[in-house]
């Protein structure tokens, strides 16, 4: 071909694009949702779509004088999961950090042409990690139309495994390629777990070797969706997201891919099967983050519901068009979904009373002001809660959530169902008398109660799960009052007569036991229950050793060493923790009584950044603790006392002998707001 032909042939070609037939042109188009833009905005101005290429015109809305890249594997996606790549960019280099200097940048972006029938599509950033996407971009006059939950559940059927339910150890192991300490700022990375069928959450711990590798076994009674994660990185690199049955060990590598991130290679097991949901960037709790912050009323918040449960399914299956879920895993992220939907209804509520309602310091106590009365009705009203009748409680894939635990106890004390626990027992003062007859009352009306809110005929997984942990909170008040039925037959001021009467109306643990086992009449439900109870009465011993290997255990033992021939009450709290706060500016009166005596001592125990603790961390204690036995630890050492004593939430107590043994909890001392009634107790029971 002479020059001549090649310039004729290159006219022809800019004459044919000049000329590209143009489709459609979608002004201020709307989306669904933007993901993963913290703190801005992602935004189409306009589409334009032609026989040639899809052009859209966007604006990063982004805080000024931070970074934000966007990458040359960007793409276009249609409902169908076709993927129409990025061909050209102007106004923004691709491939590289940009710097927000106004706070909006413009740039336009040309894609290959997408077909003509297009309703509605999605940008995504490329397959990376924390990916940019605009989702469900269409033109303002069209109502997109989110598939429900029970056609993307049909479209993907998936049968759980008979063993589905089994109690055994899981151990995460593997190792991070190129480790090095000093690069990756951590040494060790945590986990907060939760056993749903436990009474106490937990906090794993895994040291990292100076090779990278790690390993954690631990007991699961169900399947774990949960990860492990550092509070300090250097190298953008801090979870390892993993999912295992009971009785797996999941081999996992952390080495960098392509993109030069940090990315998790699951080796085998179910961690392998569901590798592509793990992977994702479509967070259900970022999706229902709107409904949980809602400000507006009972009323208002059932069209946020509405909305929010449309984008998260709408959502769900652009991923799964663009991960290529397999069943089992779109059964898992449907299960996800719901849990975070039915956690943002209950946090809604619990925000929404904080704002209708408060307490004022009068008289030397709390007292509640109601600011609007109409809106505080609502929250007592069972009906309010509707929105929660399009989770299907009874799926039990939903307990895999991490975020299933705090869901249920939402669930479980809602304000409708503590209200509906105590009709027609509570007196004209909202006191009761606590009493068998009165205890079975109000287990009754609490599964009734459940029953109503989530919208169910009988007792399902849900409810029985409520019941079961009710059955686990009552339970050291139960045997309390069973050991305390001695002292009660013997006591010669009342007669035989009215011993017998006191007696029969106490609730202990060989009478309230049988209501429960008879309520939960779910399989695996009743065997853990019937479990805790053996496990419970063969706990003989009031006290138990520290562990001889634990470090954490090691800095217990000191504070005894410090402290010899006193209990050790030990406070674990937090600057960030408002109730820790509280209990301790509250309590300084008391504590100042009981720093006179010579059989006790008080302990302060709270996690920083950094051992030396926050300019804020000695303010406070200067102003509320000065002179009282406080220790400042790092966060990290801090989750390992969590870990050696099993607890998450805070403030958390612990009393030791001394002896240095660990006082049983349904003995110890819970508080300091009815210490001298307790700590008597105490003592009466370890003689």
């Amino acid at each position: 071909m002479n020059k001549k032909t090649i310039i004729t042939a290159l006219f022809a070609l800019i004459a044919m694009g000049g000329h590209a037939k143009v489709w459609k042109t979608i002004k201020a188009p709307e989306a669904i949702t933007c993901i993963n833009v913290n703190n801005g905005e992602l935004k189409a101005r306009e589409v334009i779509m032609t026989d040639t290429a899809t052009t859209i015109h966007f604006t990063m809305e982004y805080p000024v004088e931070k970074y934000f890249q966007f990458v040359k594997e960007s793409y276009l996606m249609d409902e169908d999961g076709n993927r129409y790549p990025l061909r050209s960019a102007e106004g923004i280099a691709l491939d590289t950090w940009v710097e927000s200097e106004h706070g909006a940048t413009d740039f336009t972006m040309h894609f290959e042409p997408m077909p003509k029938k297009t309703q509605i599509f999605d940008f995504i950033e490329g397959d990376v990690r924390g990916a940019f996407m605009l989702l469900g971009i269409h033109d303002k006059n069209i109502k997109p139309k989110a598939p429900t939950m029970q056609e993307l559940a049909d479209a993907n059927p998936w049968t759980l495994p008979e063993d589905w339910f089994k109690t055994d150890t899981i151990t995460i192991h593997g190792r991070i390629e190129g480790y090095d300490a000093e690069r990756f700022g951590f040494t060790s990375m945590e986990c907060l777990y939760e056993d749903i069928f436990e009474k106490d959450a937990a906090t794993l711990v895994f040291d990292l070797a100076p090779d990278g590798s790690f390993e954690k076994t631990f007991l699961a009674s169900h399947p774990v969706y949960n990860l492990f994660f550092s509070r300090e990185s250097k190298v953008g690199f801090d979870k390892i997201p993993f999912f295992a049955r009971p009785g797996e060990t999941i081999d996992i590598t952390v080495r960098k891919n392509n993109h030069d991130q940090y990315e998790c290679i699951y080796n085998n097991g179910s961690s392998k099967d569901v590798e592509r949901w793990l992977k994702s960037d479509l967070y259900m709790s970022d999706l229902a983050f709107p409904l949980r912050i809602f400000n507006g009323k009972f009323s208002e918040m059932d069209e946020m519901a509405e909305r929010t449960w449309q984008t998260m399914l709408y959502c769900l299956q652009a991923e799964k068009l663009r991960r290529h879920f397999t069943p089992q895993e779109m059964q898992l992220a449907l299960a996800d979904l719901q849990v975070h939907f039915a956690y943002a209804v209950m946090d809604y509520a619990m925000y929404h009373e904080n704002y209708v309602r408060k307490y004022e310091q009068r008289d030397g106590g709390y007292q509640m002001v109601i600011l609007d009365s109409l809106e505080c009705k609502e929250i007592d009203k069972i009906e309010s809660y509707h929105a929660l009748h399009r989770v299907d409680f009874d799926n039990p894939l939903l307990l895999t959530s991490n975020c299933y635990p705090i869901m249920l106890n939402r669930i479980q004390y809602a304000k409708p169902v503590r209200k509906l626990k105590y009709e027609g027992i509570l007196d004209e003062n909202g006191f009761y008398e606590s009493s068998f007859d009165n205890e079975k009352k109000i287990l009754s009306n609490g599964i009734g109660a459940l029953r109503e809110l989530i919208g169910t005929d009988h007792d399902n997984f849900m409810v029985q799960l409520c019941t079961y942990k009710d059955m686990l909170n009552n339970f050291n008040s139960w045997r309390s009052n069973e050991d305390n039925l001695p002292s009660i037959l013997a006591d010669t001021t009342l007669t035989v007569d009215e011993r017998q009467e006191i007696v029969a109306s106490i609730e202990t643990v060989s009478r309230m036991m049988p209501l429960y086992l008879s309520a939960l009449t779910h399989p695996h439900i009743h065997q853990q229950a019937e479990l805790f109870y053996t496990t419970k009465m063969a706990q003989i011993e009031h006290s138990t050793p520290l562990p001889s290997d634990d470090p954490a255990a090691d800095l217990i033992r000191s504070l005894c060493a410090k402290y010899p021939g006193r209990y050790l009450i030990i406070d674990f709290w937090g600057m960030g923790c408002g109730p820790c706060r509280s209990a301790i500016q509250s309590s300084k009166a008391s504590r100042a009584e009981i720093a006179k005596r010579d059989d006790v001592k008080l302990i302060f125990i709270a996690g920083e950044r950094t051992a030396e603790g926050s300019e804020a961390y000695h303010n406070y204690v200067k102003e509320w603790l000065a002179d009282e036995e406080t220790i400042c630890i790092t966060n990290t050492d801090f989750s390992r006392l969590q870990e050696l004593f099993r607890f998450n939430g805070i403030p958390h107590y612990e009393t030791i002998t001394p002896d240095c043994r660990r006082v049983r909890d349904d003995i110890r001392v819970n508080g300091l707001y009815n210490f001298d009634f307790e700590f008597k107790l105490l003592l009466e029971k370890m003689k």
